[in-house]
């Protein structure tokens, strides 16, 4: 009988207890501009600002939430600046993935004595609402994995920061929370990864996908899915596999000059409402499959809550699993850089990751690949 994903996750380690993700960090080469796209096109919310303002002399820094999604972006106030440098190598992309933790130490020297490599020592930063303790560590690529302890602490965000409220405050879309973060590493480096996981925060493999599954005419890739204990925070590694042509994940590799996050998994309970939301500010979405996709629905999928008219006429995927089924859209690349991208999902039952819409999805990112001539 086959493992639920509950028990796969019971099989983690879990000595680094994890609460769920604190935020995302983006450094981006205009901070101000990025702010007004997300809070525009995604409905993100003005919560914190550090900068000169604040006694910050090197960088600014906005802080965006819709419900439990927080957002960081940084950008850098001088050339001379690691800000910079991460910016020219690898355009706007994702540096930190934080962690919300009940003990910033404990994590910190938990992961270095199982071989993590450390990006910042403990650090205590205090102001008159109290505390917050930092400490990060490397993984894949630049990336970084910050511990962030705020048990002791009632203010906006973290020391060094200000409330930051804006009259420009567009409504919410219905996005509540990460649900995923996929990160993409480099031939030969998805095993590495895993293990990594594995052996430096106690993470589990509790799903596998291998080039015989996630291929197409052109392209294929292998990924594997990494969870916590508690199943609160899920990173699948990605890497490519031969093709006739390039794949996306080598098509991120080369844009990205390197190993990073390819997207982030945005959750909502009304998918329907939050992409057509989107949709009337702007954000774009890969093609829609073809009629045959919707056709076979019922056949594939069983019978669902949602119309399917409805899903088609957004080009929504379905897919299900031995626990439900989910809905899931991507977008396109939010840049010029054919990188950072995000997914829109809502779960009903379903704890995989659509298995079954591997095909047609991979299938549109070509058509996109192909017409900037990176196929």
């Amino acid at each position: 009988m086959t493992a639920t994903f509950a028990e796969k996750i019971a099989k983690a380690q879990d000595f680094l207890p994890i609460n769920g993700t604190d935020y995302i960090e983006f450094y981006v080469g205009n901070a101000k501009q990025a702010v007004h796209y997300y809070k525009t096109a995604f409905g993100f919310q003005s919560e914190a600002y550090a900068g000169p303002e604040t006694g910050i002399r090197d960088r600014a820094s906005y802080v965006l939430r819709q419900q439990k999604i927080r957002i960081v972006l940084t950008t850098a106030l001088r050339s001379d600046s690691v800000i910079s440098e991460h910016v020219k190598a690898h355009g706007d992309g994702v540096k930190i993935l934080a962690l919300w933790v009940d003990d910033a130490e404990k994590s910190l020297n938990e992961t270095v004595n199982r071989g993590a490599k450390v990006y910042q020592e403990l650090e205590i930063k205090h102001d008159e609402y109290g505390e917050v303790r930092t400490a990060g560590i490397y993984t894949y690529g630049e990336t970084v994995h910050m511990f962030i302890e705020r048990k002791n602490y009632s203010g906006p965000f973290m020391p060094g920061y200000k409330s930051w409220q804006s009259d420009y405050q567009p409504e919410e879309t219905g996005l509540l929370y990460i649900d995923h973060c996929v990160g993409n590493v480099g031939w030969d480096r998805m095993n590495e990864t895993v293990q990594w996981y594995q052996d430096v925060l106690g993470f589990v493999n509790i799903l596998s996908f291998d080039d015989k599954q996630i291929n197409t005419e052109y392209s294929a890739l292998m990924s594997k899915v990494m969870s916590n204990g508690n199943g609160y925070v899920k990173f699948p590694i990605n890497e490519p596999a031969e093709g006739k042509k390039k794949s996306q994940i080598e098509e991120y590799l080369e844009f990205y000059e390197g190993e990073g996050v390819q997207h982030a998994a945005l959750a909502t309970n009304d998918i329907l409402g939050t992409v057509k939301a989107l949709k009337s500010r702007g954000v774009e979405f890969l093609g829609a499959p073809p009629e045959a996709y919707y056709d076979m629905l019922p056949d594939r999928i069983g019978e669902i809550d949602e119309e399917i008219k409805a899903i088609q006429d957004l080009g929504i995927l379905v897919d299900r699993d031995e626990e439900g089924y989910l809905l899931q859209i991507f977008t396109k690349p939010v840049e010029d850089r054919p990188t950072l991208f995000f997914e829109i999902i809502q779960r009903k039952g379903a704890q995989s990751f659509g298995a079954g819409n591997f095909k047609a999805l991979f299938e549109a990112i070509e058509r996109e690949q192909e017409k900037r001539g990176n196929l």
